[in-house]
């Protein structure tokens, strides 16, 4: 006697995007063809004056407008437009595999069940060396984050979140500010006591512009990130109530 069928969370896939028609076709072709379809796929439009727009409608996105500019106001009008059980995030320069959207939701049907799911990824743009280029660079993030934050952070250009979580910190997170991380903000949000698991099977293609783009203003992001979350709950705090809820 064969046993229940397994039920696994719905996944809506969230993606901001400004001026990025060329690269958000392409992430939208590869989200056509997963293994498993998402509910929905819902396109941020932060203020585009390309067709960025129309390239989303024409793969049957939802989209939704964010006329304040930057990744923070634009992915949380995403994650709040966002209908499905879990809220996968790709960035428009995302590249994921035919079963990026399976992989979500074994990993949120779990036992112990994540809050959230985070992943990796290889720079596809670099002539050589694209995917331990993209290890180093992201070791050194999750490793530095963990410190800052007591726990696994999140990586926006692959991860996801259950929606009745955000619903909780939705309120919390900065959506304002153009110069924050909105994937270490959001971390910061879940705090300590969430579990945020780093899963394999998240693995995306994404071009290296994070490393091209100005290192001052990278810096600049990660120091305002930190000093707002840092004046309501330091690292001490959030790793001692880490400690308390392992």
């Amino acid at each position: 006697m064969s046993g229940a069928p397994e039920v696994r969370p719905t996944v809506s896939v969230v993606i901001p995007a400004r001026d990025d028609a060329d690269e958000l076709d392409r992430c939208l072709a590869l989200l056509a063809a997963q293994s498993v379809a998402p509910l929905e796929v819902v396109v941020v439009d932060n203020a585009s004056q390309d067709t960025t727009a129309q390239v989303a409608r024409r793969w049957g996105a939802v989209v939704v407008h964010e006329p304040h500019r930057g990744i923070p106001a634009a992915a949380a009008t995403g994650y709040d437009a966002a209908r499905g059980d879990v809220i996968g995030r790709l960035d428009a320069d995302s590249r994921p595999g035919p079963d990026w959207v399976r992989s979500i939701a074994a990993s949120m049907a779990a036992v112990p069940a994540p809050d959230a799911v985070t992943g990796s990824g290889t720079f596809t743009d670099l002539r050589y060396g694209g995917r331990l280029a993209c290890s180093v660079y992201l070791g050194a993030y999750y490793a530095l984050t963990r410190l800052a934050l007591g726990h696994t952070a999140l990586w926006g250009s692959s991860m996801a979140l259950r929606r009745s979580v955000w619903q909780e910190v939705r309120a919390t997170v900065e959506r304002v500010d153009p110069d924050v991380h909105d994937d270490m903000d959001l971390a910061f949000a879940l705090g300590p006591h969430r579990r945020i698991v780093r899963e394999r099977a998240l693995h995306v293609g994404v071009s290296a512009r994070s490393l091209r783009a100005g290192r001052r203003r990278r810096l600049l992001r990660a120091w305002n990130t930190l000093r707002a979350n840092w004046a309501t709950a330091p690292p001490w705090d959030r790793w001692r109530e880490r400690l308390r809820s392992s």
